[in-house]
């Protein structure tokens, strides 16, 4: 099944997505040798960004009958605790917990090859329809004031 908004570092990072729909995205990602930390199993920032988009997914799953899954998400917080290494397929699950009309409280669990429970997160999600600096001319970092 194909994302069904194109995320570009999602795409590099060769996240897979396998289900999609009432409050619920499962998301699916082989790890390779371009996932790996120096200890050789899946980098702790891969594992949350898989947490990030599944739990993402789960929140905007409840709009799939919308154009591009209506409104984005961004996410607000996040809070990741890891049990124990990801190794060859992860299988990420997402749910929404709650929704109001503008914030989304969602978790997430990532697991192993053996379904064994890798991390876990908790997340919360703005509905937006765009970003607020979209059309606008951001000012250079450094600048008077920073």
């Amino acid at each position: 099944m194909e994302f069904p908004v194109s995320i570009p570092f999602v795409q590099q990072l060769g996240f897979t997505l396998h289900a999609i729909g009432d409050g619920e995205a499962e998301l699916r990602l082989t790890v390779t040798d371009q996932h790996l930390n120096s200890w050789r199993v899946a980098h702790g920032g891969v594992v949350m960004t898989l947490l990030d988009v599944a739990m993402a997914h789960a929140a905007r799953s409840v709009n799939r009958h919308q154009p591009d899954l209506g409104p984005g998400v961004v996410t607000v917080e996040m809070k990741t605790s890891f049990m124990r290494p990801g190794e060859g397929e992860l299988r990420a699950v997402g749910k929404l917990l709650h929704r109001s009309t503008t914030m989304a409280f969602c978790e997430g669990s990532v697991f192993g090859a053996d379904g064994k429970l890798c991390a876990h997160a908790t997340g919360t999600f703005k509905y937006l329809k765009a970003l607020p600096t979209q059309g606008r001319k951001l000012k250079p970092l450094g600048g008077e004031g920073d």
